[in-house]
């Protein structure tokens, strides 16, 4: 399959996973109509309507064409801030509870892998976090303590206890898992149409208004009803500033190489390092017999920051040094991950909403969080009552993140400077074939891309969500938002949001109404 958010290919788009679709339009209303056909999405699509109810899944793009076709697929009740900080911001029991979820999560994957019989590689596995060189032992020890009040299978070691790896102290925690997440979401779709489920792709929808029932408008002016709608697009474009000033995105790499087949142990792997390392295997789904070896990180910013060949390199470096065993670097991409002020997604009622719910801000644990969204989703739309929802709510207030929130707030305020700046070239003539930059023309600034066969392309470089000035993200050739993370192709059209409008023609200025952060905490 071909992803829809960049030009890196995951190891996961090697496998045909073209799934049926309706050709028909949707009659309204139907009881839910999810947006978004990642592993969120699918995930409460499929909850639903094996409870019975009649749902559509929309996604302007192909199901799992986002950001679940570039995740590094780890299934794991290890939270990925860590226990520390999740107790220091959520309490004992909140950091309970955060791990009860997600081990829930990874139980409900084993299950509708059994029940559905989907083939996906599906394993239960050990995961291990290693001490970082360089970084204070007493972290680790810290951490081991915080786990184990969580609830966690947690064990402590002086030095590694997997044979062949020798990365010092470390923790195991028992019971975690992988799978193949592409043949997973193709079983979890197939599932949901058995089970009357419809699925739409290439439909767009631009806004949604809550009532009874709730209206979606789509592209080209339709309208759909529905009596709930679930919003899983990775990030809202329903809301403004609610949720994104309370979550922040990241670009992170992954790199793929082959390693003999069982030469390194099918287990996860992750250390302290700030921005840290993962690391799984992938088992040899060739005739060569050769395993891949996954390691990923080099987190930033999105769009700020252009230099994905060099993190690449970094992970190779880092790659050979630890694990000698790897051999040639077939795979290299990038994903994008919301990290939240307080560690863990926000999944529940839109703020404000009745009958809008959300899921958004996988922080780094996007098919876990995913599943959980779908557990939780389908019990407020239900009428049950879960015990996770205070705590995915979102209109949670981050009061115990302060200082994140500021710090990450005070970065989007700062980006809104590229206005006055000059531009990255000169004119167009400076920009090279395969390359894009954004030029100033007098007062307007215009994201200009030049293709490989030296034509050039030009939109409006000011983002559509709230006015930032998009950077060129050469790895991907994608035009990013350093703000709060949209993405556009080099055609202008929105490829994440929150932004829900393509990039304006070039040098009409800035969209009306857009322009102004509001710092102040989403309530």
């Amino acid at each position: 399959m071909k992803s829809d958010s960049g030009k890196t290919v995951s190891t996961w788009m090697g496998v045909d996973s073209t799934l049926p679709q309706d050709s028909a339009p949707v009659e309204s209303p139907v009881d839910v109509c999810v947006i978004g056909g990642g592993i969120s999405g699918m995930s409460v699509a499929y909850l639903l309507a094996r409870d019975g109810r009649s749902v559509v899944v929309i996604d302007d793009g192909p199901v799992g064409g986002g950001e679940t076709a570039r995740t590094s697929a780890h299934l794991s009740s290890a939270i990925d801030d860590g226990f520390v900080r999740i107790e220091k911001i959520h309490g004992p029991e909140g950091a309970r509870l955060a791990h009860a979820s997600h081990a829930a999560a990874i139980d409900c994957i084993e299950s509708i892998v059994r029940d559905e019989n989907i083939d996906c590689e599906f394993q239960r596995v050990d995961g291990f976090l290693f001490q970082a060189p360089g970084t204070s032992p007493e972290e680790l020890a810290l951490e081991y303590a915080a786990a184990q009040r969580a609830g966690a299978k947690v064990e402590a070691f002086p030095r590694s206890p997997v044979p062949g790896l020798a990365l010092g102290p470390c923790l195991r925690f028992a019971g975690q898992a992988q799978m193949h997440p592409m043949l997973y979401l193709r079983g979890l779709c197939q599932a949901f149409l058995r089970r009357g489920g419809r699925i739409q792709c290439g439909v767009r929808a631009e806004a949604v208004h809550d009532g009874e029932p709730v209206r979606i408008e789509l592209q080209g002016g339709r309208i759909l009803e529905a009596r709930s709608v679930v919003v899983a697009t990775n990030s809202p474009f329903t809301t403004l500033f609610a949720m994104h000033t309370k979550q922040a995105p990241y670009r992170t790499f992954v790199i793929g190489a082959d390693c003999p087949r069982g030469g390194i142990p099918n287990v996860l792997m992750w250390d302290t390092a700030d921005p840290y390392h993962y690391v799984r295997t992938v088992p040899s789904r060739t005739p060569d017999g050769l395993d891949l070896l996954l390691v990923g990180g080099e987190d930033h910013k999105t769009g700020q920051a252009d230099d994905g060949p060099e993190r690449f390199q970094r992970l190779e470096r880092w790659m050979r040094e630890n694990f000698p065993g790897a051999e040639t670097v077939r795979y290299r991409w990038s994903g994008q991950v919301l990290e939240t002020l307080d560690g863990l997604a926000y999944i529940g009622r839109e703020p404000g909403a009745k009958h809008i719910y959300l899921s958004t801000g996988d922080s780094g644990m996007g098919l876990t969080h995913g599943t959980i969204a779908g557990m939780l989703l389908t019990d407020l739309i239900q009428g049950r009552d879960n015990p996770w929802s205070d705590l995915y709510a979102p209109d949670r207030k981050p009061v115990k993140a302060t200082g994140e929130f500021l710090r990450e707030n005070l970065n989007v305020a700062a980006q809104f400077a590229d206005h006055v700046k000059p531009g990255q070239a000169q004119d167009e003539d400076a920009i090279p074939n395969g390359s894009g930059a954004v030029l100033r023309r007098g007062m307007h600034l215009v994201a200009a891309y030049r293709d490989g066969d030296g034509h050039l392309h030009e939109r409006s470089a000011v983002c559509t969500h709230l006015g930032c000035i998009v950077h060129f993200n050469s790895t991907e050739t994608t035009w990013d938002c350093p703000c709060h993370g949209s993405r556009f192709g080099v055609d202008g059209q929105v490829l994440n949001g929150p932004a829900s409008k393509p990039l304006g023609e070039a040098e009409l200025g800035m969209p009306q109404g857009v322009g102004s952060v509001d710092l102040r905490p989403a309530q």
